[in-house]
């Protein structure tokens, strides 16, 4: 019986086969076809058995069809009405049911349908049935299982039998350039081994795993994982690798054209060169680079790269809080995928690389994810990573060759246990004579390539680039100075296009520092240290940010009041017991300094912090604050080019940060 439907379910047509016929005469075609048939069968009705020559076939068919019903994974209620439906189908209908319903060619259902004779045609389904149980069977074994023979019958023969089960993926007739399809892919594979160099393990698991391949029909789950993991396996470097350029003249003339200053982290790449030339099998430094946003840490990786000749591949970090990202899935997830560190090998097809390890620093802890920072541990040990095992492959990988080089803003987010693995390295920011060097040799010829302009239609001089540093950024990077650059090219664009359109000419522009309000605004910063050092009781503290520092200032006064302290700019608990430190340090010391700091219950004394929205803690404002407090009550004023900072303690002593 068969049903078609039409799209919008609203009808449906029923057709129940009730005889075989062999047309003898085609009558007509038009309005529908009208034949001349001969009838072959008639369709059994009611109780009526078969012969007793066909008995015996139907009762081992009908077995049969009950066990392939017991391997289907079945809800018991649905598992309980098919078995009642098969015991209730009568013999003679019983073989051309379930040969309809089973993944068989199109000519082994036309055999069954030409077999007129009942015992013909169970003859004819028992091995269709037989090979869908036996490969129901071999998917229940799974990978860990590979049987070699059954029944003493020959490999190819088990194979073949198990691939004619399959569902066609197109029309059923054209399953046999499927299977030499098939065929010429499980040749294409097997060259791959062979031409891989693969180490011996991963040869003996690659082989392994093309044997369960080549078992396994093309619709089954488990065939498309497999393929997908044999790839992955093949695609790995375990062998190919590049060959470094030791050169120390060739390698410092690249360090200093890509970067200006970072003496230290060039001095430590050197380092690095000179011992490769002395020894071959020195291991992979793990460096970690850190510094403020914008100092210049990523294009660090790629000019290490650049200068060794080895291929490059970043894998950022920040915000990862799976260690699955680290170490890959297990197999038996749906979807499952190597880790980061094998993907980025896969990628870049070398085994020797330069990896880039972005914002290590902001890793963070998933909960039943488990730790990625704690499965990095042993991609950063040089004394374990050279047997890696990824939990997708599950064979070990020597990342020993590999030259990882992390970043981070700060090491105290990073856990102790990664961070003694590394070697840090810090990266400082920028000076504002720097920042114009910086500008002049990378930035500027970088935004005019980016907007269409030459250096004879924008100049922009030095003088005018440290007004732009000094003015309109506060950073420790050269980001900000870049994005104000960018800015200027784009005003000189527009100038550029519009005389273009109207006179066909190009005028020079060189941008002036008299020009700079008209392009970015008003001035963003402005230096007031001399005007706020004009009285007594102000100091200039140095301040830690995550963008490089920036100066503090701290106001101490007197009024009259009943004799409180008051502390006062959003200040953590370490801050005010620094301000209760330095108060009575002085107060101690006062007949040193020749001050009289006694406070009288009339008066009262407040420190405050300016920049009140912003919240302030740690130690190393003490001596600043101390400063402070002489200054009001020496009634000297502090010094406008110089600034302080430093732990203070009882006994005077200022302790390094």
């Amino acid at each position: 019986m068969t049903a078609w439907s039409h799209p919008v379910p609203r009808y449906s047509l029923v057709l129940a086969g009730l005889c075989r016929f062999r047309v003898e005469e085609v009558m007509r075609d038009v309005p529908f076809p009208v034949a001349r048939v001969s009838q072959l069968d008639y369709r059994h009705e009611g109780g009526e058995g078969v012969s007793v020559e066909a008995q015996p076939l139907a009762d081992e068919y009908r077995a049969s069809a009950l066990e392939l019903v017991d391997l289907l994974n079945l809800e018991p209620s649905s598992h309980t009405k098919l078995k009642r439906l098969l015991s209730s189908l009568p013999d003679h209908t019983l073989p051309d049911t379930l040969t309809s319903v089973l993944r068989t060619s199109f000519t082994e259902q036309l055999s069954v349908l030409t077999a007129v004779d009942l015992p013909l045609r169970y003859q004819a389904a028992q091995p269709l049935l037989n090979r869908q149980i036996a490969a129901l069977k071999l998917m229940k074994q799974g990978p860990r299982e590979d049987k070699s023979n059954d029944g003493g019958s020959p490999r190819q023969h088990r194979r073949g039998r198990v691939l004619q089960i399959e569902l066609p993926r197109g029309r059923r007739g054209g399953r046999e350039g499927e299977e030499e399809e098939e065929e010429d892919e499980m040749k294409e594979l097997q060259k791959r081994i062979e031409k891989a160099k693969l180490p011996e393990h991963a040869l003996k698991a690659a082989l392994k795993e093309l044997k369960r391949l080549k078992s396994l029909p093309v619709q089954f789950p488990e065939h498309s994982v497999a393929r997908n993991y044999l790839e992955t396996l093949l695609d790995l470097p375990w062998s190919s690798s590049t060959t470094d350029t030791l050169d120390l003249q060739a390698a410092r003339l690249t360090l200093e054209a890509d970067h200006y200053g970072l003496q230290p982290v060039k001095k430590r790449v050197l380092e690095y060169l000179a011992v490769c030339q002395l020894t071959q099998g020195l291991k992979g430094p793990i460096l970690c680079l850190v510094g403020a946003p914008g100092v210049g840490k990523t294009s660090i990786g790629r000019s290490v790269a650049k200068t060794l000749c080895r291929k490059f591949h970043r894998i950022s970090l920040g915000g990862v809080c799976d260690q699955s990202d680290i170490r890959g899935h297990r197999r038996t997830y749906i979807g499952s995928l190597p880790g980061r560190i094998m993907a980025g090998l896969r990628t870049v097809g070398v085994r020797n690389p330069v990896f880039l390890l972005d914002e290590v620093d902001k890793l963070t802890r998933g909960g039943v994810h488990g730790d990625p920072a704690a499965a990095l541990l042993e991609v950063l040990d040089p004394e374990q990573n050279s047997s890696f095992v990824d939990h997708y492959v599950g064979l070990p990988f020597d990342l020993s060759k590999i030259l990882f080089i992390a970043t981070a803003n700060s090491v105290a987010t990073i856990p102790a246990a990664l961070l003694d693995r590394m070697e840090v390295l810090e990266v400082q920011g920028y000076t504002s004579e720097e920042k114009v060097e910086i500008a002049v040799r990378h930035l500027l010829p970088k935004q005019l390539k980016q907007h269409g302009l030459t250096p004879d239609q924008l100049t922009i001089p030095p003088s005018t680039l440290a007004t732009i540093a000094n003015n309109y950024t506060r950073e420790a990077g050269v980001r900000g100075l870049e994005r104000n650059i960018g800015a200027i090219c784009r005003s000189v664009a527009v100038k550029v296009a519009e005389n273009r359109g109207e006179s066909g000419k190009t005028t020079p522009t060189v941008v002036t520092e008299t020009m700079l309000g008209d392009i970015l605004g008003p001035q963003k910063f402005e230096h007031e240290v001399s005007e706020r050092l004009t009285r007594p009781g102000v100091a200039v503290g140095l301040a830690w940010t995550g963008m490089g520092g920036e100066i503090l200032f701290i106001e101490a006064s007197r009024m009259p009041g009943s004799g409180e302290l008051t502390l006062t700019g959003q200040l953590g608990d370490v801050m005010k017991e620094s301000a209760q430190i330095a108060f009575n340090w002085l107060r101690s010391n006062a007949s040193r300094y020749g001050v009289q700091c006694d406070v009288p219950k009339e008066t009262d004394l407040h420190i405050h912090f300016p920049a009140g929205a912003i919240g302030k803690d740690g130690p190393s404002a003490g001596v600043a604050i101390a400063v402070a407090l002489v200054s009001l009550y020496s009634r000297r004023c502090v010094r406008s080019d110089t600034a302080m900072t430093g732990e203070i303690t009882l006994r005077g002593l200022v302790l390094p940060v």
